[in-house]
């Protein structure tokens, strides 16, 4: 692959690709959402769910770690979501709202970390604590399954109160932050590092 470089990093690579397919799939699969045609939006859906899992492992393993890699994960990683709550919303909220509870407390924390991060930095938070990559993993599994298979509250549960937790964190370690920066894995390193 030919090298292009922002700010000294190399960005063309496979994991950004695959963020960055899912930043443009995005109008797809919002589209699909609203026009009713739930096969598509769960076949499109599940693939950006999927390519969500790959980019972040693929940049570690090859070592293309970067930090416009992790800021378009990240924008990827919230348009992804956006649909699926939007799907949850359109195409199983009676499962949900007996449960909805949580989920607005979790999004409530959802939202209070990039009000920090802007509020801080001015910028979206492109950290990948460990408690966020494994939430995001929870909620993408408990996503395809409720789309694919069925409902099941103890994952509901699961995904949705470990992701309120890991936003939590995310909170947390901002305020800690000089900067956004990547490699930082949570609240416990962070500390042991200043100390």
């Amino acid at each position: 692959m030919k090298q292009i470089l922002y700010k000294g990093e190399n960005i063309l690579n496979l994991p950004n690709i695959l963020s960055l397919y899912r930043v443009l799939v995005f109008p797809v699969i919002f589209y699909m959402a609203l026009s009713g045609n739930e096969s598509w939006f769960v076949i499109l859906l599940c693939i950006s769910l999927v390519s969500d899992i790959l980019d972040g492992n693929l940049a570690r393993l090859l070592k293309v770690q970067t930090n416009f890699g992790a800021a378009l994960d990240n924008l990827g990683d919230m348009l992804t979501y956006a649909m699926a709550l939007l799907g949850l919303f359109l195409f199983k909220w009676t499962d949900i709202a007996p449960h909805a509870w949580i989920l607005w407390v979790f999004l409530g924390v959802f939202v209070a970390s990039y009000l920090v991060s802007f509020a801080r930095f001015g910028k979206i938070p492109g950290l990948h604590l460990y408690s966020a990559v494994s939430a995001g993993y929870l909620q993408g599994i408990f996503f395809f399954v409720l789309f694919v298979f069925d409902f099941y509250p103890w994952m509901y549960y699961l995904a949705v109160g470990w992701g309120a937790l890991a936003y939590i964190e995310k909170i947390l370690v901002l305020l800690k932050l000089d900067d956004i920066r990547i490699g930082v894995k949570g609240l416990y390193w962070l500390m042991k590092e200043k100390s």
